[in-house]
């Protein structure tokens, strides 16, 4: 990473996230920028949300979504991306507001995108450290991302994490192997809430 985040400052985060999501599902209204932002949450980062309901003993998706590239202030980019996160993430119904008290919010921050180069696509599975680097896959309009802790909780190889971000992105799994196909890594630091609104962030560690 470019930079990294104090304990303060990731669980600032996730309390602006739970607070974004509850506040949106109450009264329909996205909140502001706190005025008491650290100036390091300005920086221009990428960002994705997971939301993950732990109601039953274990971990049931309920959302993710994010900003792949450094398009907005960090801050700014985790308001937007818990919000789309709870009520736009189309593979999921909305989260309701009584749901949030068995939603564990997780929050990933990303390094910019860098392209892999190889001369035989067939060095890509080599390029990619599992447990450490996230996927994004681009073919024409096509377009899919996976994160890094994605591949860990999956116990994948480095191919197979190949082959599921194409077919995130609506690819024949073996697309990256075809002229044309672009793979990007990027690394993340990823921390979560140890119970839902509890107030304690722990690290995640993909590796």
């Amino acid at each position: 990473m470019s930079f990294d985040l104090t304990d303060d400052e990731q669980l600032f985060l996730i309390k602006l996230a739970r607070r974004a999501i509850t506040t949106y599902l109450k009264d329909g209204v996205k909140i502001r920028r706190p005025k008491d932002t650290p100036g390091k949450l300005l920086k221009k980062c990428g960002v994705f949300v997971t939301l993950n309901n732990v109601s039953k003993g274990g971990k049931e998706l309920r959302g993710c979504i994010g900003f792949p590239r450094p398009a907005l202030p960090l801050i700014d980019a985790v308001i937007d991306s818990a919000i789309s996160s709870a009520t736009r993430d189309t593979r999921f119904p909305s989260v309701t507001l009584d749901e949030m008290a068995d939603i564990a919010i997780e929050m990933s921050v990303l390094t910019p995108p860098q392209l892999i180069q190889v001369d035989n696509p067939k060095e890509y599975p080599k390029k990619i450290s599992v447990g450490e680097d996230g996927l994004i896959i681009e073919k024409g309009a096509f377009s899919g991302l996976l994160l890094p802790q994605v591949a860990v909780d999956e116990e994948w190889d480095a191919e197979e994490f190949l082959n599921h971000c194409c077919m995130k992105a609506w690819l024949p799994p073996d697309e990256w192997l075809t002229p044309g196909t672009r793979v990007y890594r990027f690394q993340a630091i990823i921390f979560e809430e140890e119970t839902p609104g509890g107030g304690v962030v722990r690290r995640k560690f993909t590796r």
